[in-house]
């Protein structure tokens, strides 16, 4: 009997460990219920239209975009094809940023990405545009800044670099690389 026994408690202790096992995997798998619900927006704006103004009253920024999906989980809200416009806080002329995709934090955090565009509104700005494939924007302070490479065009110039720091309310602008400048005859 004691041979039985053994074996029996040894079977025991075999199907108990295999079972252990089994609860412990399933224990560490995420239910795919709950990751789906992660990902599914709370709503979802299609040709968003909207106006953002600062605690004075002044208008701070315009957004239109194809499609806005905001996450309230995830704390952010994705754009598809953005276009601000974005109004210093001196009054002067208003400068436009579009991009294919953008994300929105709520810290009021934007970035940016693929075939991003900050155009100048004022005909008579030395730089008319800048092009790159990632930029971020503080809507908070107005500051602008990308570690990626950059084309700026301008009156009668284009200058490329990497590296970009720009402030719109004080019109200040740090390349943080130049690698060349070539500048165009001006037409007499």
């Amino acid at each position: 009997m004691n041979r039985l026994y053994g074996l029996a408690l040894i079977a025991f202790a075999f199907s108990l460990m295999a079972y252990g096992v089994v609860q412990w995997r399933q224990a560490n798998q995420q239910d795919p219920d709950v990751v789906e619900a992660e990902l599914v927006p709370d709503f979802i704006a299609e040709a968003l239209n909207s106006d953002i103004y600062s605690d004075t009253g002044q208008l701070s920024h315009h957004v239109i975009a194809e499609r806005m999906e905001h996450y309230a989980e995830l704390a952010f809200t994705y754009f598809e094809q953005p276009n601000y416009t974005l109004y210093p806080k001196d009054d002067s002329a208003p400068w436009q940023l579009a991009a294919l995709e953008g994300t929105l934090y709520n810290n009021n955090r934007v970035v940016l990405k693929n075939r991003v565009t900050l155009t100048a509104t004022e005909p008579d700005s030395l730089i008319q545009e800048i092009h790159c494939k990632y930029l971020e924007l503080d809507l908070n302070t107005n500051i602008i800044s990308s570690d990626q490479t950059i084309l700026i065009q301008g009156k009668d110039f284009t200058m490329y670099g990497s590296g970009l720091i720009i402030d719109l309310n004080t019109k200040q602008m740090t390349l943080t690389e130049h690698v060349q400048t070539i500048y165009k005859k001006a037409a007499s």
